[in-house]
């Protein structure tokens, strides 16, 4: 499963919880990571700046990034305006719909509130967790 995960669900890992389990989810090889340049660049930066430039798990999160761990990266996005309340989180849309994600995880109500964008499930990491069900029998596409 090709899924685009909001800065704020990254942030959020680190203190446990659902958004925990997304990440988990991802570094279990169980869904794939879809990036862009803007997306990464908004991860590390908010990242670092929170203060876990020396932390273990930042490092590890790096180092995933830069191998390419069940990561599918894009350079080209369009340019959508869909987020009216929060233009910058287009960035969001604009690299699920460049690589055919099926789910943009959020804990974000300017882009919760959008829903489903051509045919991209926009939610919660709740949501996520209660609709799609991992198991062990579960492929990754």
């Amino acid at each position: 499963m090709r899924v685009v995960v909001d800065t704020n669900i990254f942030v959020s890992s680190f203190f446990g919880g659902n958004p925990r389990k997304i990440i988990d989810l991802w570094k279990d090889g169980r869904m794939s990571l879809c990036l862009s340049k803007d997306v990464l660049d908004e991860y590390i930066e908010v990242l670092q700046k929170i203060g876990l430039r020396d932390e273990d798990e930042l490092e590890e999160l790096l180092s995933l990034f830069a191998r390419g761990f069940n990561i599918l990266f894009t350079s080209k996005t369009l340019n959508l305006r869909v987020v009216k309340d929060d233009p910058d989180d287009d960035k969001f849309i604009e690299c699920a719909v460049a690589l055919k994600a099926q789910v943009i995880i959020t804990g974000d109500r300017a882009i919760e509130d959008i829903g489903e964008y051509m045919g991209i499930k926009i939610l919660t990491p709740q949501q996520f967790l209660k609709t799609y069900k991992f198991s062990e029998a579960n492929e990754q596409q």
